[in-house]
């Protein structure tokens, strides 16, 4: 299991939300310096590769592209960004700047055809579609948006149209450290196929023990770093990964 660390980025810094919400942003400025210096962190504590959330994109108030650019730039790991990729456009200019697979909400939910011409062109895997979910309800848009569809409805869909690899957050977990939503990635694991990576609630390294045995390829760490619940070096000593 690949153990992912988190950088979600507003306003140019790093900040973690609860459940979200971007009245709870906290920033780690202090204790873990710009963007670039935390990627340069976590390569050196083992990290392969790196999530960053561009969390004003995601509410439309701006976007992080040129914090992106410079990570990508000085950092030389796999990169999965995530949040506002909202056209074709946008995900093209996020891998001209070097990252390596977008991760994909509301433009897949919006406009499938955006993910196989992406694919055309940047690779089969450069497409993780994102199921942030609430009591099993798909939200997009920052997590403001309802959709009609299910976690089971989203991997029919998504898997007929070669999508393999699925980022499962779970809304009501997201940044309370008490643990992830391990029923329905449970679920997850059995669809034929998808690869599944977890967000959302991990708390202690027992919970990546936990993921770790029901199957998940990767596992998305952010909070409980940045908190120091325990260090990304540890984790990866005790989950091998």
């Amino acid at each position: 299991m690949q153990l992912i660390p988190a950088i979600d980025l507003m306003n140019g810094k790093i900040v973690r939300l609860t459940r979200g919400e971007a009245k709870t942003a906290k920033t780690y400025e202090n204790k873990f310096g710009t963007p670039l210096e935390a990627a340069k962190r976590w390569r050196g504590e083992g990290a392969g590769k790196l999530h960053i959330i561009d969390l004003d994109a995601a509410f439309g108030i701006g976007d992080n592209h040129s914090v992106i650019a410079e990570v990508a730039k000085n950092v030389k790991l796999s990169i999965q960004v995530g949040g506002g990729i909202r056209s074709y456009e946008i995900a093209e200019k996020l891998f001209k700047i070097g990252i390596t697979q977008v991760i994909l909400g509301a433009l897949a939910f919006s406009d499938p055809s955006a993910i196989g011409k992406i694919q055309k062109k940047f690779g089969a895997d450069s497409v993780i579609v994102a199921l942030d979910n609430k009591d099993g309800q798909i939200m997009i848009e920052g997590w403001k948006t309802a959709t009609a569809m299910t976690v089971e409805d989203a991997f029919e869909k998504y898997s007929a149209l070669g999508v393999r690899r699925f980022l499962i957050t779970s809304i009501a977990q997201d940044g309370m450290l008490d643990g992830p939503d391990l029923h329905t990635l449970s679920q997850a694991t059995l669809y034929p196929n998808a690869k599944i990576v977890a967000a959302g609630g991990i708390g202690s390294i027992g919970d990546l023990v936990a993921l770790k045995e029901i199957g998940v390829e990767g596992a998305v760490i952010g909070k409980a770093l940045y908190e120091g619940r325990f260090t990304l070096k540890e984790a990866i000593e005790k989950i091998g990964a």
